[in-house]
């Protein structure tokens, strides 16, 4: 028996990056051209959709922007693996990633973003607004300040400890 994946179609999720030398027409050519190479290789793209022009986590080869795209696609494992080589040769693709994902169908793909937007408009609701922070940072500040003396009490305190006669 084998251990290996048995042949057949996989689907696969690629997100890759197209460097911010180019303009965003440039730059929606370049990706055509990636997904005429997917399907040179036999795969068949099920989704696609260009993110367009981000900032990225880290400078990469001296960009700090490029414009993003994910593209989902059908295709044989050995295949893959061409795709992955000419990517990594193109200087028109400044990063890219590959990863396999379980097939999700249209309905399933829109129920799960609606899930997400719920989720963050949630997290949005739950966070306290500035003019709450503002007011529980002058809260703490006045507990703070009622803890320390006044100035007034203090000098006379020290003037009653300099008057005292048993000091000498």
């Amino acid at each position: 028996m084998s251990k290996s994946k048995p042949s057949g179609l996989s689907r696969y999720e690629m997100l890759f990056i197209v460097p911010n030398n180019y303009t965003e027409d440039e730059a929606k050519s370049i990706v055509e051209k990636v997904e005429s190479i997917i399907i040179e290789n036999g795969a068949n793209i099920v989704f696609h959709e260009f993110w367009g022009k981000k900032k990225l986590a880290y400078v990469i080869k001296q960009n700090h922007y490029g414009y993003y795209s994910l593209c989902e696609f059908d295709i044989e494992r050995n295949a893959l693996t061409k795709i992955d080589r000419v990517l990594r040769l193109s200087n028109e693709v400044l990063r890219h990633q590959i990863i396999s994902i379980p097939v999700v169908s249209d309905e399933e793909r829109l129920t799960i973003k609606e899930k997400q937007t719920q989720a963050s408009k949630k997290e949005e609701k739950e966070k306290p607004n500035n003019k709450e922070k503002i007011s529980k940072v002058a809260e703490r500040k006045e507990k703070k300040d009622a803890g320390k003396a006044e100035l007034k009490d203090l000098d006379q305190k020290l003037e009653g400890i300099i008057s005292a006669k048993d000091l000498l």
